[in-house]
């Protein structure tokens, strides 16, 4: 049996009849655009002499989703309106007064609830610490202690070689459980940041290192100036940001990043 001669057209052809067969019917960049729609060709001139067919007026054909857009312009971007985040007052009128209260609020309270999937977490540490480590949220396997993974073992060398006792330091998440995908702007926005500041504020630390650049809005930072102190009740508490620890562990010249970082600004500080 002979193979049959495939044209360069045939073969064009059976390609996209591939992915027609597939529900592959546009391609998208920026804009969006139908390969494999109806599209009007030139016709080539007639053998009498005749001029060639005019071309057809664009025609809408569906796209992906259902929607529709003309052939002939590409379709508009429409900006999306960004969602308002409804803030509720997470403290109530009467925030914990101390830092044991605040500690069994953080466990019990209902509206705290990120990922009901993970439990709470309890910050650990010492009042009145020479530094309070901030972190987004507590690892997937913590259970009893806070950071008790790999992040953990981490922090752990990073404290020691700062010459700090771990045990020393407060380490505290900005969210009670593993929270997948947190959006920290949203959470903050929605009350969270108060929470936050309102923690810093009892267990009134020497300086915070807000391991999360994410976390400056949990902090009452503005979003186009970087994380220099947090205020609060009088109380000016300087603090710095850098990368997650996952993402220290994941790249690790961001280590040499931090490390210079810290060394600039704690000898100012």
């Amino acid at each position: 049996m002979s193979r049959p001669d495939l044209t360069l057209a045939r073969e064009f052809e059976a390609a996209l009849a591939w992915w027609q067969a597939a529900g592959v019917d546009c391609d998208f960049t920026d804009d969006a655009t139908a390969w494999l729609a109806d599209k009007p060709l030139d016709k080539a001139p007639a053998a009498n002499g005749g001029s060639a067919a005019a071309p057809r007026k664009p025609s809408a054909t569906p796209a992906a989703g259902g929607q529709s857009k003309l052939l002939s312009a590409p379709v508009s971007p429409v900006a999306a309106e960004a969602p308002t985040v409804p803030r509720r007052a997470l403290l109530g009128d009467s925030p914990p007064a101390n830092l044991a209260a605040f500690q069994q609020w953080w466990m019990e309270a209902p509206d705290l609830d990120t990922a009901r999937s993970f439990a709470r977490i309890m910050p650990r540490g010492p009042e009145g610490a020479a530094l309070m480590v901030l972190v987004p949220h507590p690892e997937p396997q913590d259970s009893d202690r806070l950071l008790s993974g790999p992040q953990g073992r981490l922090l752990d060398n990073i404290l020691a070689a700062m010459g700090l006792d771990g045990d020393a330091v407060y380490i505290a998440s900005a969210l009670p459980s593993h929270t997948p995908m947190a959006d920290l702007g949203a959470l903050a926005a929605g009350g969270m940041d108060a929470v936050t500041v309102h923690h810093v504020g009892l267990v009134a630390p020497a300086c915070v290192l807000a391991m999360g650049n994410g976390l400056a809005a949990m902090l009452g930072a503005s979003p186009d100036q970087p994380l220099r102190e947090i205020n609060h009740a009088g109380r000016n508490t300087p603090a710095i940001a850098s990368e997650t620890l996952d993402a220290l562990m994941e790249m690790p010249r961001l280590k040499a990043r931090f490390w210079r970082r810290w060394m600039e600004w704690s000898a100012i500080n």
